[in-house]
């Protein structure tokens, strides 16, 4: 039987790590080399969900053919180009991020990971965090068959932990990831670290909505309460 305790399944770039913006020049630079014209603000707001939903809405927003030898191309080359940030120091945790890891450590609150990205970007942000995959669940779009918004990856971290989904909270800055949450039949708890504003959090699902992790450590008691 799942244990019913409260887990934190927590979304990764910018829900621990300070990476969204990133994230936009990578896949603007990757999209450029394609040959296509997007604009900044369009990229941002796919930000959170799959590569290769993000890549497919995009490249039908082009009128280009989506073939798999373009998306291929197009997520090697937005890993290159988000890889060469991480390396300039560009890329680090949030404020409060690894605070709030080694808050719910001490009070043995599970958690996990759960990122759309795959291994490849996301194991940069994991060593920025000080988190070891072989100690702590981390569950990438590698590992799921389809990602956000739908809810494989909270599913597949919440089994991980051996929790029940429906006592988690999901932490995520997106709405993506909130639309997962109410997929997943879990409670949404919002950052607007990613960019995405209050009310746009709230009208996707979350029930509570921060500015950082360094904010909902300052009222975990509201979502973790615990004698």
């Amino acid at each position: 039987m799942p244990r019913r305790d409260t887990a934190f399944l927590f979304d990764l770039d910018g829900t621990l790590i300070d990476s969204v913006y990133q994230h936009v020049l990578a896949w603007k630079e990757a999209l450029d080399a394609e040959g296509l014209d997007i604009s900044v603000w369009r990229i941002h707001r796919k930000i959170g969900m799959s590569g290769g939903l993000f890549a497919n809405m995009l490249l039908r927003e082009t009128s280009l053919p989506i073939t798999e030898e373009r998306l291929d191309r197009l997520r090697q080359r937005h890993a290159d180009a988000f890889n060469r940030h991480h390396a300039q120091g560009s890329v680090r945790p949030l404020p409060g991020a690894r605070e709030l890891l080694a808050y719910l450590d001490a009070q043995t609150i599970p958690w996990a990971i759960a990122t759309s990205g795959r291994m490849e970007t996301a194991r940069h942000n994991l060593e920025a965090l000080g988190v070891d995959p072989a100690k702590v669940p981390v569950v990438t779009r590698d590992q799921v068959r389809h990602a956000k918004p739908d809810p494989d990856l909270f599913l597949a971290a919440a089994e991980q932990l051996g929790v029940d989904i429906h006592q988690s909270l999901v932490i995520g800055d997106s709405v993506w990831d909130m639309l997962a949450a109410q997929r997943a039949r879990a409670l949404g708890v919002g950052f607007l670290s990613g960019g995405y504003g209050h009310a746009e959090l709230q009208q996707a699902g979350a029930f509570r909505v921060y500015a950082d992790p360094a904010d909902l450590l300052q009222h975990v008691d509201e979502v973790a309460a615990r004698d």
